[in-house]
């Protein structure tokens, strides 16, 4: 329920702090004084789009905000959900909108994101506006209405939840059905390529074994012939390095007694000898390998010509490339032997799941058949008082074609105001004040079945007067009856007006080159004149003062 609101720099308003009340409120007030700006300060608080057009010139910012008094709402869990501070009965809504165009949102003072605030306010808040009558032109609506009505919600919940694996599984079949069909197209030419990929062998890191043994091979004279001169060099008869630089050691080890430095001398020589030992050991090794065989070039330069060969034909540079290809070729012709399985797979899966859906969805037509008649039958009742003697009004359940996310059903509204005329579909013959008093009948049973705590009739009253405009009072006035339930009209009719049990007058005035809009509860004696006005126009007459407490005592005795 709506306790308090408070809005600053909105529009037309600079300042507005008002306290609201449970049970059956009515807000007046002549055309263009705010009324649509207190809705649209509310719509701000439902998450509607911002514009910093609304706020007033001259300000930084405007802000609104509204405390709610909630009792079974049912909103606990979302709260705990968005870690929010909560006692149980109170909550706050805010929303901050800047100059500069940035908005903000809270809720108990605890920054939320706007998503999050969409979430909370049809919880607490119901704004019925003219526009909304829409809905009623539209099956989806009229489906909701009947799933309002029972108390099974689980059934549509369940239904939900099999209908999404089941339209999954359908997605997958036909994306597996769609890969089954373009890899049997490719299926040759892929096979070939990893044929052609696992008939070449390749190991991870031959290509530089071989480009390297090709290099020797091609060089292979030269470098026979190097070798040999450095071995002979190092070892030819006596004048080689090796017997010269042994014999120089020897002469130095002779000197070491009697010329202490040429011992470090000769130890360093001899490393010196042994090393280049070591080094004609090594070219003799290396002369012995360089006895090849014949056609060996021939064959490295074929195996390197296929390597290159391949890596051009799969754009890569290295073989590892060549084999990570030829390893997904692999998995990409075992998953195409697998779609046979896969396939069979999901339909066994679908045809589970659809026998469940189907058994779910004849549940829901059900409870939605059960409902059906209920509303068919409070309709009637709710609708003869509002001046509709004749009123006729059926709930027409028909099978959809195919599985919906809803379900597998169709509903259809039919309506007839007049005896001797044949129902058809709502949308096609009812008027614009008959849509009204039919949408105020559906709120009416919907509040019985549902926890909307405030509930905002914005007008609805349009297109009726009199007696009727009398009747949809008393079925508003009794929706409010409900303990922590408020209904709030904003009416232009005396008749809807008298019966509210607290009345709010909207109004402009100006004030230092300003117009402003403002809202005040009226007292007693304030009402009998802002009636007096809707009965008589600006000038109020005795004769106007004197209907306006008649209408009063009369719809409150």
């Amino acid at each position: 329920m709506l306790t308090h609101l408070n809005i600053e720099n909105y529009a037309l308003i600079r300042h507005l702090d008002i306290d609201f009340h449970a049970g059956f409120s009515v807000i007046t007030g002549q055309t263009g004084a705010g009324k649509s700006i207190l809705l649209g300060a509310l719509g701000m608080l439902q998450g509607n789009r911002a514009d910093t057009k609304a706020i007033k010139a001259g300000a930084q910012k405007c802000v609104i905000e509204a405390d709610f008094l909630l009792s079974g709402t049912g909103i606990t869990e979302l709260m705990e959900a968005e870690e929010l501070d909560f006692d149980g009965q109170n909550i706050t809504l805010r929303r901050e909108i800047s100059a500069s165009g940035k908005t903000r949102a809270f809720i108990n003072d605890t920054p939320v994101a706007l998503t999050t605030l969409k979430q909370f306010a049809p919880l607490l808040i119901d704004i019925h506006s003219q526009h909304q009558n829409l809905l009623l032109r539209q099956s989806d609506f009229q489906l909701s209405v009947l799933d309002a009505l029972h108390t099974e919600g689980q059934r549509l919940c369940d239904y939900r939840s099999t209908f999404t694996l089941w339209h999954g599984a359908k997605q997958r079949l036909e994306e597996t059905l769609e890969a089954q069909r373009n890899s049997l197209a490719d299926h040759d030419y892929l096979s070939f390529q990893y044929r052609q990929l696992c008939d070449a062998n390749l190991t991870a890191g031959e290509q530089e074994q071989l480009e390297q043994e090709q290099q020797t091979l091609e060089h292979a004279e030269d470098i026979k012939s190097a070798l040999y001169q450095a071995s002979a060099i190092l070892t030819e008869d006596e004048r080689g390095a090796v017997d010269q630089l042994r014999k120089a050691q020897r002469q130095l080890a002779r000197l070491a007694r009697i010329f202490p430095p040429a011992e470090e001398l000769s130890e360093r020589l001899d490393s010196c000898h042994i090393e280049l030992r070591d080094i004609n050991d090594t070219l003799d090794d290396h002369l012995g390998d360089m006895e090849f065989e014949p056609g060996r070039l021939e064959e490295v330069n074929e195996r390197l010509s296929l390597i290159y060969e391949l890596q051009q034909k799969h754009r890569v540079q290295t073989v590892g490339e060549l084999i990570d290809i030829r390893e997904a070729l692999g998995r990409k012709l075992q998953q195409a032997e697998n779609h046979d399985q896969i396939v069979q797979d999901l339909q066994r899966e679908i045809a589970r799941l659809e026998e469940l859906l189907s058994q779910q969805a004849r549940a829901l037509t059900d409870v939605r058949t059960r409902s059906a008649r209920r509303l068919e039958e409070q309709m009637v009742e709710l609708l003869q008082p509002m001046g509709m003697p004749n009123i006729r009004f059926r709930a027409d359940i028909q099978p959809a074609s195919g599985y919906l996310p809803t379900g597998a059903d169709q509903v259809q509204f039919l309506f007839s105001a007049n005896q001797g005329s044949d129902m058809q579909p709502i949308q096609q013959i009812a008027s614009g004040g008959e849509i009204a008093r039919v949408m105020l009948a559906i709120k009416g049973i919907l509040s019985l079945h549902t926890h909307m705590p405030t509930i905002i009739f914005d007008e609805i009253d349009t297109g009726v007067s009199g007696n009727i405009a009398e009747c949809m009072a008393h079925t508003m006035q009794q929706m409010s009856a409900m303990p922590g339930r408020q209904v709030i009209s904003i009416t232009h009719l005396p008749q809807i007006a008298a019966l509210g049990t607290h009345h709010y007058l909207v109004y402009k005035e100006d004030a230092d080159d300003d117009t402003l809009s403002h809202i005040r509860r009226l007292t007693p004696e304030a009402r009998v004149e802002e009636i007096a006005h809707m009965l008589s126009g600006a000038t109020i007459t005795q004769a106007a003062l004197n209907n306006a407490r008649e209408l009063l005592n009369h719809t409150n005795a």
